[in-house]
């Protein structure tokens, strides 16, 4: 549950406007608390959301087109939405039931009302609270806003018991009693009311000030705030009285921080969405900051409550509050080295990004990209940075192109397009970067079936490639051209282009390092394989396993399963259709083992044409509704791919033949409602209960052999262990107790670690033995 302080009163008012109204805005000023307010109450009402409640924290992302991706990240949708749009996620909620939290909406208040304002047209189950400075202006929306804590008035007998009375008192003692256990408001309780009443009762500048009680007295600490407070309210007459409160803490806590740390503070602030000590090492250690000196004072600015720390597998991430974040960036931008620190930024993302790209394509190719996920807000910012009034085409090509492999699996194309369509505003650079830019945007193109998009982007690849001589980019070339070849149904045709292409390759392989063999060789071999197979070519099953080869050699695991998945293509051609139908099964558990996203939707709509060849006709027809929903999230048109959809509207037209036309809608409708997951399950023949995570890890053989009750788990991570023993996976523990994702899986390792277990078997069954109450029933 989210800690909160007091608050009775506000959390019974927004439970009781939330259950009469679908769209629900907390306003107030900046570190008024509206976050904590929201995100508690969901806490307490999330039991009244069967598809959950689900935190969107909007403060890293700078551009309206990104909101739906963010959205998308929050929820976990990868399997579902891989491809986030407005549209795309509007379809994913149009049959939830849940509650949305859209955190800090006031930077991107139009594109989160037009969001808002259409979910509440298309999606009548779908609840929005929503936190901002400023009204969406939707409506239907209610509004709240959220005050200052209550605090003494001035001329109050404050005594030591009226800390029950005053929520802000409240706050000042329990934040004190963590910071400086020594404080008794018995003795300082007149001080303490004072403290509060200057500070307005803002919750975060209470608890920016009680950090200090470590090293002054309340008096001191008011004596120093008074002074700053006058300062403030002269220098910023527009601001409101309370935004003066505010930026009075954090300016005074500030000030109070040495030199070296202010300038880390001010550093920090370039940094969107966390960063860890990597990061910040390379790019704040300029002078006077040397890079030793980065950890100790980071350390210090984790104790003073500026920055924030959290377990994100086995290493720390960190965090600046957004509202000291903005703080330090307003002051970093009068700074002469803004730019410099920028472009430092940059380059460290930059760099990491194509670190991750030599590692794509290999045998950690999935822990890449859950290692890239975090990082995202940052390489947005810094091809955002490259884009800017410091431009540097070249360098934001080079992040671009590396980050192929992180959206073919994870992210989809949506966010690609979007990079893409910038880029190609740009007329500065090389021809050979424009032609990787080029290339890289027809892969996405010819992903989703957008034959008219590819073909001039393809034309001018050729035409890059033929004047420029170089044997690679006219092999990549004929790729793309053999692929979109492919696609319309021109099988030989294919066939005749991508030859050529995959021998480039092959004839080259030791001037190519491995991962640009499984990049650029494994592709062209791959849809060679299939273009033979359609063709009937007799070649088909040698480059079949030269396909595989390939993937194998460098253990790339979504590679093998689309190869897998190619020669199960090749055996249903044949008509053998029980090997084909283990083999396409055989894919798809390779593909939902690496979260492989796009692959799935036509492994499923495949093992339909199984079906329907076998004459399991309700079956067929829901693989046929399932695959539907899956192209659809993905944004991917069946007709773009000739031989897919003549095999389609045979699969379709047989079933229907054999079906009555309500019994063969009622599967197809049935199919469409699964998730992505469900969809993998059922095609898998899995019982529709098995939700939970597979796991390979055996059980404990007895209780006995299980750790006794005296475990040292905390509160929360007892709440984790709860969910664990209920079946919850990790998403679904973040969504339902309001945190990360990140944040889950730090707790559920603390746990393991703690009881000296291995498996999520281990503690489920320590739970129910040693902690969970005797049942009743």
């Amino acid at each position: 549950m989210n800690d909160i302080i007091g608050r009775r009163r506000e959390i019974a008012t927004v439970r009781q406007l939330l259950s009469g109204t679908r769209l629900l805005t907390l306003t107030g000023t900046g570190g008024v608390g509206k976050t904590r307010l929201a995100t508690y109450v969901a806490g307490q009402v999330q039991r009244a959301f069967p598809d959950g409640v689900w935190l969107v924290e909007l403060a890293p992302v700078q551009e309206e087109r990104l909101v739906p991706v963010a959205i998308a990240e929050a929820l976990g949708t990868q399997e579902e939405v891989p491809q986030p749009s407005t549209e795309s996620m509007i379809e994913y909620l149009r049959s939830k039931q849940l509650l949305l939290i859209l955190d800090n909406c006031e930077h991107l208040v139009d594109a989160c009302a037009r969001l808002a304002g259409t979910l509440l047209a298309v999606a009548p189950l779908v609840q929005v609270l929503a936190t901002s400075r400023e009204s969406l202006g939707v409506p239907g929306e209610t509004l709240f806003i959220v005050p200052p804590m209550s605090f003494p008035a001035a001329g109050d007998d404050v005594t030591g018991d009226d800390v029950s009375r005053y929520d802000a008192l409240a706050l000042l003692v329990e934040r004190a009693r963590n910071a400086a256990p020594e404080f008794d408001i018995s003795i300082d309780h007149v001080a303490a009311g004072r403290l509060c009443r200057l500070l307005d009762g803002i919750p975060l500048a209470i608890e920016l000030a009680v950090v200090w009680l470590r090293v002054l007295s309340l008096d001191q600490i008011i004596d120093r705030l008074d002074d700053r407070l006058h300062f403030l309210s002269q220098g910023y007459r527009t601001a409101l009285p309370r935004h003066q409160t505010l930026r009075a803490a954090v300016e005074w806590s500030f000030n109070l921080c040495s030199t070296q740390e202010q300038i880390l503070w001010e550093r920090l602030s370039v940094f969107s969405g966390g960063f860890d000590l990597a990061a910040a090492e390379e790019v704040c250690s300029a002078e006077p900051l040397a890079r030793e000196d980065i950890l100790p004072l980071l350390a210090v600015l984790t104790e003073k409550s500026i920055v924030t720390s959290q377990t994100c597998g086995t290493r720390s991430r960190y965090q600046v509050l957004e509202t000291l974040r903005q703080y330090g960036h307003e002051r970093l931008t009068k700074d002469e080295a803004t730019s410099a620190l920028g472009r430092r930024h940059a380059e460290y993302y930059q760099a990491l990004a194509e670190r991750y790209r030599t590692r794509w394509f290999g045998p950690d190719q999935v822990e890449c990209f859950a290692a890239i996920a975090p990082e995202l807000p940052n390489l947005r910012t810094a091809l955002n940075h490259c884009l800017g009034d410091d431009l540097r085409i070249e360098e934001a090509i080079r992040m671009f192109t590396s980050l192929y492999g992180y959206w073919i699996f994870f992210g989809g194309p949506a966010e690609a397009r979007h990079w893409f369509d910038r880029l190609l505003t740009y007329q500065r650079m090389s021809p050979r970067a424009r032609f990787d830019v080029l290339a890289t945007g027809v892969l996405f193109a010819l992903m989703q079936g957008r034959q008219a998009t590819a073909q001039p982007l393809i034309e001018e690849c050729t035409s890059l490639a033929g004047h420029s001589g170089c044997g690679e980019a006219l092999a990549m070339g004929r790729f793309l051209s053999g692929r979109l070849t492919l696609m319309k149904g021109d099988y030989q045709g294919a066939v005749d282009l991508l030859d050529p292409s995959r021998e480039w390759y092959e004839h080259n392989l030791d001037e190519i390092p491995i991962t640009r063999v499984l990049r650029d060789a494994f592709m062209p071999a791959f849809y060679l394989a299939l273009a033979a197979i359609f063709a009937d070519d007799p070649r088909a099953g040698g480059w079949l396993a030269r396909c595989r080869d390939i993937a194998e050699a460098g253990g790339a695991r979504g590679e093998i399963s689309m190869s897998t998945w190619a020669a199960g293509v090749e055996r249903w051609r044949a008509g053998e259709l029980e090997q084909a139908a283990s083999l396409f099964q055989a894919s798809l558990r390779l593909e939902r083992s690496t979260g492989y996203r796009y692959s799935p939707a036509w492994t499923v709509e495949s093992l339909a044409w199984i079906a329907a060849a076998q004459g399991r006709d309700a079956h067929a027809a829901h693989l046929i509704g399932a695959a539907a929903t899956m192209r659809r999230l993905l944004e991917v048109s069946l007709q773009g791919f000739h031989a897919y959809n003549d095999a389609h509207q045979a699969c379709e037209s047989a079933v229907r033949a054999r079906l009555s036309e309500e019994d063969f809608q009622k599967a197809v409708d049935a199919g469409a409602q699964l998730t992505f997951d469900q969809a993998i399950a059922f095609a898998l023949n899995e019982p529709a209960e098995s939700e939970t995570e597979p796991s390979s890890e055996p059980a404990p053989t007895s209780a006995s052999a299980l750790t006794p009750p005296q475990s040292g788990l905390t509160s929360r991570e007892l709440e984790v262990a709860a969910l664990i023993a209920d079946g919850v996976r990790n998403k679904d523990i973040a969504a339902r107790l309001v945190i990360s994702q990140r944040t889950a899986e730090g707790h559920v390792e603390h746990i393991l670690e703690k009881l000296g277990f291995t498996s999520r078997t281990q503690v489920a069954a320590w739970y129910v033995n040693h902690v969970a109450p005797p049942q009743d029933e």
